[in-house]
């Protein structure tokens, strides 16, 4: 009797582990695995080396697309990502940020090269020529305009704003909106990274 109340309750720890396994992801973006675009770009980056998302594979990939001269989202985003990544503490060696510029007219390699890693060391930025800019943004489905001053010369850009993040396999696997905090970004990198 006492040995069939023992396998009696193996069986039972063994199938809540299984139920527990078996439990979905709850992400705090948006799931949007098997999409069939944002699957591929072919970019400088600001050290002078040509990058493809395949560079990654390995790691999650968070791809950001937006300008240095941005006022208010592209930095508060920035600074929310790098924080999201303080949280992962040692796992965040397993993440790669990658800044696209829609502006590259005016975000020069150089200038890429003091922005970007001032929100972390390992952020990269990516930038292309005009139609190169362009394409990207048709793959990723990211809207953006120049928006013209008062004076001439002087222009914002409105832009998409949200995160592609990418498996270890480099599929897409979330967006994430801006302005969630860093807190639900780390919750949500966690669960992809396991």
């Amino acid at each position: 009797m006492k040995r069939l109340l023992c396998l009696l309750i193996a069986v039972l720890a063994l199938s809540a582990c299984d139920r527990q396994a078996a439990r979905p992801l709850q992400f705090k973006g948006v799931d949007v695995t098997g999409l069939q675009y944002a699957r591929s770009f072919t970019l400088t980056d600001h050290n002078g080396k040509l990058r493809t998302l395949n560079d990654f594979k390995g790691k999650l990939v968070l791809v950001f697309f937006g300008y240095t001269q941005c006022p208010d989202v592209c930095p508060t985003t920035m600074t929310e990502v790098a924080s999201a990544l303080q949280q992962l503490g040692p796992r965040a060696n397993e993440v790669q940020v990658l800044f696209i510029t829609i502006d590259p007219e005016r975000d020069t390699q150089e200038l890429l090269r003091q922005y970007v890693p001032a929100f972390s060391p390992t952020f990269l930025g990516l930038r292309g020529d005009a139609a190169q800019t362009a394409a990207v943004a048709k793959e990723f489905r990211v809207f953006y305009q120049k928006v013209e001053g008062s004076k001439p010369g002087v222009y914002s850009m409105n832009h998409t704003s949200g995160l592609f993040v990418f498996d270890k396999d480099g599929k897409v696997r979330l967006f994430e909106t801006t302005g969630q905090g860093p807190a639900a970004l780390a919750s949500d990198l966690k669960q992809l990274l396991g």
